[in-house]
């Protein structure tokens, strides 16, 4: 059923919007570029007002104002879908709080499990001729929560990019109010410098690559390091089915290794839910017919992902055990990230025709002063399990490239003690036998 909207379209102040929050509501700011800040910092003018405000979010881009505005956390109670830098500090501080999802089911959480959200407060692009604001790099799940939500309010943002594909925008007839924006340039994430590291593990990824093959990659400078590296090889052709687009992509895109044209479903088209990055990739976005924004259900369901031939995932970890499992997302109980849309895709890439998933991580990392591995005989304490042992394919260091599928749990664990730094990996062959992992005389 529609939403029942009694006046829609009204302007009005900042102040006014957030004078419309209640103690005891639940407030949705949206998620990456599409959360407020006008509103935010209006919000936070009234902490002294308010009390058990809980709000739900997603890779903040910008501090949130209203959770400075209330460092113990007594008045506003902070959630993510995904952690941000800022969203660590918050929950680093006991003030901020995750909540666990795999991220291209979240519309249908909004439809079937998540009560009506009292607000929710987006930041869009201004009206169009048509009468849309369109949700700029973030189409995401915002349409979902717009179909439950009790009261819409829309942000306009003048800098906001207007970006192309199926259901980027909110008619104002969906939209109880309308506020100003503050002005203000996009956030952007820097580009993550590659190193030595990240190339080595970038070539051995890029030499399982083809022309024609539809990629999804991640974040960081493992991806980063993908794309450069394919920016100057012979490879063409590439299609790009993923949920972030990064400036990496825009990269290729710009060489003209992107063309799209073997994709099986939306051919021609960079098909992603959400970019973050810099202004640069921001200006190529906009009223760009050969990037298309899709809801998240569409671009992270592996179901559909699985519809384009050779789907390539590249995902990063920070933690695998000899079993395979990779640990994405946490640092024992201190929450780090999110599961995101890597198991999805992870799953999506290998029921694809020829498709194939790496996870990659640096065989090493400091830790006081000291160098630890990051393959381990067993997670740390606490650590969550992003992508199960069942589902692991490729994993890839600096050391090299193995395949787990179809190996039993002594062939796993011979082959990642392969690729551990030469420094540790005496210690994990001798835990291995100690734990059972590997038979003795099996090898």
């Amino acid at each position: 059923m529609a939403r029942q909207v009694q006046n829609p379209g009204q302007r009005i102040s900042v102040e006014a919007a957030a004078a419309l929050v209640q103690s005891g509501m639940w407030i949705d700011y949206g998620a990456v570029l599409s959360q407020p800040d006008a509103f935010d910092a209006a919000l936070a003018r009234r902490r002294d007002e308010l009390h058990h405000v809980k709000i739900r979010s997603c890779l903040s881009a910008r501090p949130r104002a209203v959770m400075a505005s209330d460092p113990e956390g007594a008045r506003f109670f902070w959630f993510s879908t995904h952690f941000s830098g800022h969203d660590r500090k918050l929950h680093d501080a006991g003030i901020g709080h995750y909540l666990p999802v795999n991220l291209g089911e979240i519309p249908d959480y909004y439809r079937r499990f998540i009560d009506p959200v009292d607000i929710l407060i987006v930041k869009c692009a201004p009206m169009d001729a048509d009468g849309y604001f369109n949700f700029g790099p973030a189409n995401l799940w915002h349409g979902a929560i717009i179909e439950r939500a009790r009261m819409v309010i829309v942000e306009e943002c003048a800098t906001m990019p207007h970006v192309m594909g199926p259901g980027t925008g909110v008619h104002v007839s969906d939209v109880d109010f309308i506020i100003p924006g503050d002005g203000a340039a996009l956030p952007e994430l820097p580009k993550a410098p590659a190193s030595d590291v990240d190339r080595a593990v970038a070539r051995l990824i890029a030499a399982e690559l083809e022309d024609g093959d539809c990629l999804q990659i991640g974040i960081g400078g493992m991806p980063n390091a993908v794309c450069s590296l394919l920016g100057h090889s012979t490879i063409s052709g590439l299609g790009v089915h993923t949920e972030m687009l990064t400036d990496g992509i825009i990269d290729l895109y710009r060489m003209g290794k992107i063309s799209g044209q073997m994709k099986q479903i939306d051919r021609g088209k960079i098909v992603c839910s959400f970019a973050l990055g810099s202004q640069y990739l921001y200006d190529a976005i906009h009223n760009n017919p050969d990037i298309e924004f899709h809801p998240v259900d569409y671009t992270n369901l592996p179901h559909i992902i699985m519809q384009n031939d050779r789907v390539k995932a590249i995902n990063n970890t920070t933690q695998i055990d000899l079993q395979g499992q990779a640990a994405s997302e946490s640092d024992g109980n201190r929450h780090i990230s999110g599961t995101g849309g890597q198991l999805q895709f992870v799953r999506g890439a290998y029921a694809s025709k020829g498709g194939k998933s790496f996870m990659c991580l640096a065989s090493t990392y400091d830790k006081r002063g000291e160098p630890r591995s990051r393959i381990v005989t067993a997670l740390t304490r606490g650590n969550i399990v992003t992508t199960p042992r069942t589902d692991m394919m490729y994993v890839v260091t600096e050391y090299g490239l193995v395949n787990l599928k179809g190996r039993t749990v002594a062939e796993r664990a011979k082959l990642l003690i392969g690729i551990a730094h030469p420094k540790f990996q005496e210690e994990l062959e001798r835990e291995a036998y100690e734990n059972r992992l590997i038979p003795r005389g099996f090898f």
